[in-house]
């Protein structure tokens, strides 16, 4: 009796609460996590952004999968302090890398250490360029400074130093291939940062995208000629014009021997880095070489019989189209390695609980305002290449337009691990984004300031603030200028809106919301002008 009434109790109980066994959540599985990062990848060289330059299959299945950005941006254009910005969830003025000279401060704590510290493998493969060992990563191999495309070396976890023969992208993606089938089998999550060089600067092709490439022909931007007449002293004073700016030697591939046999028929001159050419090619071996020459020659005898009877126009147009082929050929094998990765994932059945982010660790001027380079806050360079796919999370082929940066990489990514972020972080996780809550984001405006000058390319300092809209950006130090651009009515930001009537009352209250996020994000005067001293004492 005593028997049926208990059983009776517990059939009422369970009918009244519930099964409440069924109803304890399970503590689910923490994700693995996979951060793509491309070096000076351009939006505008990605087919997922809508690029006319060059397809990116690979690339643009994680956009398809997941979630596209289309106002991510960064805090502060220039590698490393972006790197920095990225690492520690701060803006650089907090976190002491204001620009590529100063070091890093390394008593900052970076998302991989949290993220070892919780238990998850960590792993790091190619660029960090910091100058120092990452902390928080059980394995790396990175490569020492910029780097290099043929036959870098590596610096390793020991801190041995190793030379690999072989493209760079190519080995980058090895070396994070054979450590997921290494590591990637337990029960233990992981993080791992899978860094590409590629396509920093002096855009190195391997040498059968080398030969694919220079013979392709791209089209121009339509702010190619851009003169500057609507814009102030920064955009007429900045170093970075592909004719006057761009080296023959280092960029455009033209050996030095060609260029002394033509003497003062290379006009306009251009200060070359010492050793330009031969110190990247110079690492080739001789079967590698044999490889490369053929469309190195086709290239310097192509050079030395035109380019004297070259109009200005056209030889910014003929310098516009070696850049385009060496810089997309460089992109085209990051695009194949990232294929060789998410193929890897599908075939293990890591990619079911693995989370991919691909970015750029800032963006890139293809020749608009006739341009290379970055550090600007104009959109080409501030605006940088953003996509996550997380399966069961994130709604394949979404798009979200928010203003993000990756000053909220950290945040997001800690979690999405379940792991509460440092309080001192300054970012904004992205998951309601992530999760279709839009609801929950509040974030309407973002903060960028750019520290590096007087130093290569002269591109002032300034800082500003950006919406969606708008954009309000104070230029100083040996300036005092404002600039207002409206994002919406001039895309290409041609024109100057600052001192236009109309605009007035934006201005007002663009400067007040600037002010308000300078003392948000704890920037000052005060620290403008430390900074300012500490680079005229370096």
């Amino acid at each position: 009796m005593k028997a049926v009434f208990t059983s009776i109790c517990i059939t009422l109980l369970v009918c009244y609460y519930g099964d409440q066994t069924k109803e304890i959540p399970k503590k689910t599985k923490r994700p693995n996590i996979i951060f793509i990062m491309s070096d000076d990848h351009a939006y505008q060289a990605i087919s997922a952004y809508g690029s006319q330059l060059i397809e990116t299959p690979n690339i643009d299945k994680i956009a398809n999968d997941g979630m596209l950005f289309t106002n991510a941006c960064v805090t502060n254009s220039i590698c490393a302090p972006s790197r920095a910005t990225i690492l520690t969830g701060k803006h650089n003025h907090i976190n002491g890398k204001i620009d590529n000279h100063f070091p890093f401060d390394t008593t900052q704590t970076t998302f991989p250490q949290i993220f070892q510290k919780n238990g998850y493998k960590t792993a790091m493969f190619g660029k960090l360029h910091f100058g120092n060992s990452p902390k928080g990563v059980d394995e790396f191999m990175i490569l020492p400074g910029q780097g290099n495309y043929i036959n870098p070396d590596f610096i390793s976890t020991s801190g041995e130093v190793k030379n690999i023969e072989g493209y760079v992208t190519d080995i980058i993606t090895d070396l994070s291939l054979d450590w997921l089938k290494r590591e990637a089998n337990s029960e233990e999550p992981f993080m791992m940062m899978y860094l590409h060089k590629a396509p920093h600067r002096p855009w190195w092709p391997r040498a059968d995208k080398f030969a694919e490439f220079s013979s392709k022909k791209y089209p121009e931007p339509a702010s190619l000629f851009d003169d500057y007449s609507n814009r102030g002293t920064a955009a007429k004073t900045a170093e970075m014009n592909l004719l006057k700016h761009m080296m023959y030697n280092h960029d455009s591939k033209i050996k030095p021997e060609t260029l002394t046999k033509m003497g003062d028929l290379v006009k306009p001159k251009v200060i070359e880095f010492p050793n330009g050419f031969y110190g990247p090619y110079g690492r080739a071996t001789e079967a590698q070489k044999q490889a490369y020459e053929p469309t190195l020659q086709k290239i310097n005898q192509e050079f030395e019989a035109l380019w004297p009877k070259m109009t200005e126009e056209e030889k910014m147009r003929w310098k516009y189209q070696r850049y385009m082929q060496d810089y997309l050929a460089t992109i085209s094998s990051v695009d194949d390695n990232v294929g060789r990765l998410l193929e890897y994932l599908e075939e293990s059945g890591l990619a079911e609980n693995t989370i991919i982010v691909y970015t750029s660790d800032q963006g890139f001027f293809l020749g608009e305002h006739g341009w290379f380079d970055k550090r600007f806050i104009y959109d080409q360079s501030f605006k940088t290449p953003l996509m996550i796919k997380w399966p069961g999370v994130v709604k394949p082929k979404s798009i979200e337009n928010e203003m993000v940066q990756n000053l909220d990489f950290a945040q997001t990514l800690l979690e999405a691990a379940q792991i509460t972020p440092p309080s001192d972080m300054q970012g904004e996780s992205l998951i309601p984004l992530l999760k279709g809550e839009k609801g929950q984001w509040t974030r309407d405006a973002v903060y960028y300031h750019y520290y590096e000058y007087p130093a290569v390319h002269m591109v002032k300092r300034h800082y500003g603030i950006v919406n969606k809209q708008y954009k309000l950006v104070h230029f100083y130090h040996d300036v005092d200028e404002w600039e207002l651009y409206d994002r919406a009515k001039d895309p290409h930001e041609m024109k100057n809106e600052y001192h236009n009537p109309k605009y007035a009352p934006i201005v007002k209250t663009l400067t007040k919301n600037l002010y308000d996020l300078r003392k948000k994000y704890k920037d000052s005067l005060s620290l403008d002008q430390k900074f300012i001293d500490m680079y005229e004492l370096k």
